[in-house]
């Protein structure tokens, strides 16, 4: 019988729950980016500034304080980059003492990857309509999740990953009711679609009983999936002075059971043992399940008016990225596959300005600290390179009349220097071992109007 090392082990261990379509700029892979006119503050006040209809994402409740109708559209820029330096990457070791698996815990070869990280956007749109006096209903459709990394073909963490992208979508209509003059409260649905696509190196070894080595090379491994889930979100807003107002937000876990292919194709096997692994059934189309069960997030927020020029803005939120300790994927025809991420749940801290200039213009500026989940360089994945980071933004808002206004953003994202020293799975995709250099530019612009 001809045996061969199986090239499928942990190939779509990280197809879900790492990331949407291009950067994830909360700390993980969650995108902060509802819209661009909190941008400038660093999102900071996020749940109690209900300063445009996009409010009705981040705190249902906070959509009180919008009279008559409102709209909201825009999408912010983000240009992440991730650049590895390779500190001794070694390939996986199940052939290690077998003289057929010559790689087993050698040096993988290969460049540092190039810049993983490339420009993508994420749009907005909300909806917000004052039924009467007491009741409001909003609507929001946006991406609050998502992650793309993408490496130089053939690089030294090529089995770990090559290119990974999730792409998200989230609907949520919102139900709000003013309960008193200064307290308000909300309630939210949301439909939530994420399509994933997750491409990367395996290292084969084809031998047969009779025949002997067959081939050694790499094949690639292309995992391509899709699911939904549904979640909730609820809110408060207390008006405590005529000057300071709190928000509490909480957006609830969704499950996502998502189905999909795993399709394997040949790099560098030669034609025999390539040939060996189609008659297997090995290369080809094979049927992949698995269920990701998304963090869920609250939000405490502060607005204080100072006085007619200074607005101040506080944001705490936290994130349960525990909810993700491992991801499983189920395959039909070849074996399942396991990926110990350990994910820690996570804290952020915001606080931010805004000076009101002249009627028409306002300027903002923010900062905050953002903690990552990924706290282990033993389990910190290529596809998400993550580590706390630290922002600075600025912003300006210009108002073509007292209905109608265009909000600009810009947000520096500095990062920690990474070090990673993944041994989480070292039979299947050998250990990666370096250090990465990320940061990110956020720029955003919005357009809000008032019937």
């Amino acid at each position: 019988m001809m045996k061969t090392q199986h090239p499928i082990k942990t190939l779509s261990a990280l197809i879900l729950g790492l990331g949407a379509m291009g950067a994830a700029h909360g700390a993980g892979f969650q995108l902060l980016e509802q819209n661009a006119s909190g941008l400038g503050n660093a999102y900071a006040g996020s749940a109690a500034i209900g300063e445009n209809a996009s409010a009705n994402f981040f705190n249902p409740a906070s959509i009180t304080l919008l009279p008559g109708m409102n709209v909201s559209a825009g999408a912010v820029a983000i240009k992440p980059s991730f650049k590895f330096s390779d500190g001794g990457s070694t390939g996986p070791t199940h052939f290690a003492g077998n003289p057929l698996g010559p790689l087993g815990g050698l040096p993988t070869g290969g460049a540092d990857g190039g810049d993983a990280g490339s420009w993508a956007a994420v749009p907005n749109a909300h909806f917000t309509w004052e039924v009467n006096p007491r009741v409001w209903l909003g609507l929001s459709v946006g991406a609050p999740f998502g992650l793309m990394t993408d490496y130089e073909p053939g690089w030294a963490g090529r089995y770990h990953s090559e290119k990974f992208a999730i792409e998200s979508i989230n609907i949520n209509p919102s139900i709000a009711f003013k309960a008193t003059e200064t307290l308000s409260v909300g309630f939210g649905l949301n439909w939530m679609h994420l399509d994933a696509d997750y491409r990367k190196a395996q290292y084969a070894v084809v031998a047969h009983p009779m025949l002997g080595l067959l081939g050694t090379g790499d094949l690639e491994a292309r995992v391509k999936a899709k699911g939904d889930g549904w979640g909730w979100n609820a809110g408060l807003m207390w008006q405590a002075t005529p000057d300071t107002r709190f928000g509490l937000s909480y957006r609830s876990k969704v499950k996502i059971d998502a189905d999909g292919t795993t399709k394997v194709s040949n790099r560098t096997l030669n034609a025999a043992a390539s040939g060996a692994l189609a008659g297997m059934g090995v290369i080809g189309s094979h049927n992949a399940e698995t269920t990701v069960e998304l963090p869920d997030t609250a939000t405490l927020s502060v607005v204080h008016q100072l006085n007619e020029r200074w607005t101040l803005l506080g944001d705490v939120s936290w994130t349960g990225w525990s909810s993700i300790p491992n991801l499983k994927i189920k395959n039909t025809g070849i074996p399942d596959a396991e990926l110990d991420l350990r994910f820690k749940d996570a804290w952020r801290v915001a606080l931010g300005a805004n000076y009101r200039y002249s009627d028409r213009w306002t300027f903002k500026g923010g900062v905050a600290w953002d903690q990552s989940p990924v706290r282990d360089e033993a389990f910190r994945p290529a596809s998400l390179p993550d580590n706390d980071r630290y922002w600075v933004s600025l912003g300006a808002q210009y108002n073509f009349s007292k209905n109608t206004a265009i909000d600009i953003g810009y947000a520096h994202l500095f990062v920690k220097n990474t070090s990673v020293n993944n041994t989480s799975d070292p039979q299947g995709a050998g250990v990666l071992k370096g250090d990465y250099k990320s940061s990110a530019d956020l720029i955003g612009v919005q357009f809000s109007h008032r019937f």
